[in-house]
């Protein structure tokens, strides 16, 4: 059974907080899409990868943003993420995954087929 509307709103707001509080994003650069997955589409070792053991109950999240953050901050936001979450959303932390991807400013367009991001 795919999650309840309630957990996509803590883990929208714990990805927002560590946004704007940890990783230095614009206010309001709030851009996400939920998606919720019946059990059997998420697809993770039962033996368990890199000395965790998952349970059915996993939490992906996907952030991708302009490069330039340092692994420290990048260290701290995964925790932000984990930690602001982990209660409110009934979710083990071993059970939230995360994976960021950069971009250059050039490759967003926010709307009206402009680069708003590109240089001037």
């Amino acid at each position: 059974m795919p999650a309840p509307a309630e957990r996509i709103k803590i883990v929208s707001e714990a990805i927002y907080t560590a946004m704007i509080e940890i990783a230095n994003v614009p206010l309001h650069g709030k851009f996400q899409v939920g998606a919720r997955h019946a059990a059997d589409e998420i697809i993770y070792p039962k033996e368990g990868y890199l000395g965790l053991i998952y349970i059915n109950d996993s939490i992906l999240i996907q952030i991708t943003w302009i490069g330039g953050r340092s692994s420290e901050v990048k260290k701290k936001f995964y925790k932000g993420i984990a930690d602001q979450m982990h209660e409110p959303a009934h979710v083990r932390k071993e059970d939230i995954w995360i994976t960021s991807s950069t971009r250059l400013r050039i490759d967003w367009s926010f709307g009206n087929g402009e680069m708003q991001r590109a240089p001037k």
